[in-house]
């Protein structure tokens, strides 16, 4: 069993969990919280969003151990808010409800749209609402009953734009004082989290190799999507951009990066997307070996959480696959940086892209074995 500590509906909560017990089933057996609904249990469906930190997450595929020190807040929780009062009274006012078995995480879900998108239209709400599934209304009265409480002004809700969104649910970085920004302390929420372990053959000995890791710039230039905007030390701030579809974010984060002399080392961080709120914590630990007298492989094993309206596209065999691609482009990148060969900057990732590869890839298997 794990010792957990957090924050549920504002009381400090304390209990042994097991390591694998996921945070809606917590809430719904230990805490008898029982308005967090679960319907897919893979994260798809969005009937048991909650608020973590502020954010909207999926408490099916969360951890409750790996939500240590997290303010966790239900559909209980917020009785009295008045976005929440708003809405639930425009719910009923627009009939957006039949039975009712995705309205606490549809209700979640567009508490955040109110409060991050004050000048939403349907189409935009509609997008936001891609993760919670319905079955019974078509969506049209949940989309009327949000531009309701978006256009009613009398009902004084304070929101949030758009601009704000950083300060509304902070990334953890930013909860603490300036003696202590290193993104190490703050990464114990994904060291339970989902793991992927690779490994990357390189032209090149280790040495030529393990100076090349120290170098942050060359290292972002081989990342599809990745920049630098600041290096300081071991501290390292920059952005990652994706797109998938029509959905684009752009984490925005810092990463504390150690070496150790044994060709070993570790990257701690976290990132924001502002647009969704979502937030990234992972570490990763990487080794550098020999593999001949020209040539060299590089261990990676990287734990993660995501939190937030995007963590619906963190499903384990999905990530598997976009990060084994990710690593092929990466260790192509490198070797020809290595090589003395210039490599144009992905300036996004392109998820579309990345998954047609993985896709054919994936059918050339199954049609080899069928041969």
């Amino acid at each position: 069993m794990t010792a957990v500590s957090l924050i549920v509906n504002g009381e400090a909560v304390r209990a042994d969990v097991s390591p694998r017990t996921h945070l809606a089933d917590f809430l719904r057996e230990q805490r008898l919280l029982t308005g967090t609904h679960l319907g897919c249990e893979q994260g798809v469906c969005g009937a048991c969003t909650v608020l973590i930190d502020d954010a909207p997450a999926r408490s099916c595929i969360a951890f409750a151990a790996a939500c240590e020190g997290a303010r966790v807040t239900t559909i209980e929780g917020l009785e009295n808010d008045p976005a929440m009062v708003a809405l639930r009274a425009a719910f009923t006012a627009e009939h957006a409800l039949q039975c009712g078995y995705c309205t606490p995480g549809m209700l979640v879900t567009a508490r955040d749209i109110v409060l991050r998108l004050p000048d939403a239209d349907a189409a935009r709400i509609r997008l936001e609402l891609a993760g919670n599934l319905c079955r019974c209304t078509g969506y049209a009265g949940i989309v009327r009953a949000i531009r309701r409480v978006l256009a009613d002004d009398s009902l004084r809700i304070e929101r949030t734009a758009p601009q704000r969104v950083a300060e509304m649910a902070p990334p953890r970085i930013a909860d603490r004082g300036a003696e202590d920004r290193t993104p190490t302390a703050t990464t114990r929420a994904a060291s339970d989290g989902p793991s992927i372990a690779q490994r990357i053959r390189l032209g090149a000995p280790r040495d030529v190799v393990w100076r090349a890791l120290q170098d942050p710039a060359l290292i972002a230039g081989c990342i599809p999507g990745a920049s630098l905007t600041s290096v300081e030390g071991n501290r390292i701030d920059g952005r990652m951009d994706a797109s998938l579809g029509p959905i684009h974010a752009q984490f925005i984060g810092a990463a504390a990066v150690t070496y150790a002399p044994d060709f070993t080392g570790t990257i701690a961080g976290e990132g924001q997307d502002r647009a969704t709120a979502t937030r990234l914590t992972g570490e990763a630990r990487f080794a550098l070996a020999p593999d001949g007298d020209a040539a060299s492989t590089l261990d990676v094993a990287v734990t993660y959480a995501l939190r937030g309206p995007l963590a619906q596209f963190a499903r384990g065999p999905i990530v598997r696959d976009f990060a084994a691609e990710i690593t092929q482009v990466f260790a192509r990148n490198l070797d020809a940086r290595l090589q003395g060969h210039d490599v144009a900057p992905v300036l996004r990732l392109g998820m579309l892209a990345l998954l047609w590869r993985v896709l054919r890839r994936r059918l050339g298997r199954w049609f080899g074995r069928g041969a």
